[in-house]
């Protein structure tokens, strides 16, 4: 009977030093739980602000075109043309630069349908399509210059839409920045006092900008000028900046 307590004894010593090699001197764990690393976790309070301005545009860009259909290419590409060379007189005569206008679009389609009779496909002519897009930079001559685009093409012009932006939009977005770095504070601060810790200063921060266009996507198909002229609004476009804060904790 002594011999087992004396064993028990033992083995009762050996688990009380090894647990005592686990601590330190202040009688803390020094070990590192498997899985776990405090040292990854991310600190400090995360937000994120958006500031956002409104700037009335001042370029107008007017995407226009001409479509021509006959029975060849030659013809239908003949009389795109002659169209088209009108369409890019009346834009340059109105003030239009060259440099702001720019061929997106020149398509020769072959036009079929199907023949029961024989069982195929017969060709009934080819369509001709060229577009471009043009830059106007007074806001007030949009109106006209669609006017007297659609005079000079008649028939064959196109109007596939306006888009509406601001040419230097970076006053803008200095001001969104200012609002949106305002906002993210105002938010970490209420975290921290509804925490009741204190907050620090920032140690990262990310933007990202955003400015959508004002599309006018309505196709328009222009048989005739028409006696008054095209009213256009640009009205106003928002200048957006979101930015994502994060804040020591003091």
């Amino acid at each position: 009977m002594k011999k087992r307590w004396l064993w028990v004894a033992c083995i009762l010593l050996v688990l009380g030093i090894i647990g005592l090699s686990g601590c330190d001197s202040g009688g803390s764990v020094s070990g590192q739980i498997t899985g776990l690393s405090l040292s990854g976790q991310q600190q400090g309070i995360w937000v994120s602000g958006q500031g956002k301005v409104t700037a009335v545009p001042d370029i107008v860009t007017l995407r226009l075109g001409v479509q021509a259909q006959e029975a060849s290419v030659s013809e239908a590409q003949a009389q795109a043309a002659g169209a088209m060379d009108k369409v890019m007189t009346a834009l340059t005569s109105n003030g239009v630069a060259k440099k702001d206008i720019q061929t997106q679009n020149f398509n020769i389609t072959k036009l079929t349908r199907w023949d029961d009779k024989n069982q195929r496909q017969v060709v009934t002519g080819y369509q001709v399509t060229n577009t471009v897009t043009a830059k106007i930079r007074d806001t007030s001559k949009a109106g006209g210059i669609i006017d007297d685009v659609a005079a000079a093409g008649g028939d064959l012009t196109r109007i596939d839409g306006i888009d509406f932006s601001v040419e230097n939009p970076s006053p803008y977005y200095s001001e969104a920045r200012k609002l949106a770095m305002a906002d993210a504070k105002a938010k970490a601060n209420q975290l921290a006092d509804l925490a009741g810790v204190g907050l620090g200063k920032a140690t990262y921060i990310t933007e990202s900008s955003y400015s959508p266009p004002i599309p006018s996507p309505v196709r328009l198909e222009m048989k005739a000028a028409v006696a008054a002229e095209t009213p256009i609004s640009p009205g106003e476009t928002e200048i957006i900046t979101s930015v994502q804060v994060t804040f020591a904790i003091k």
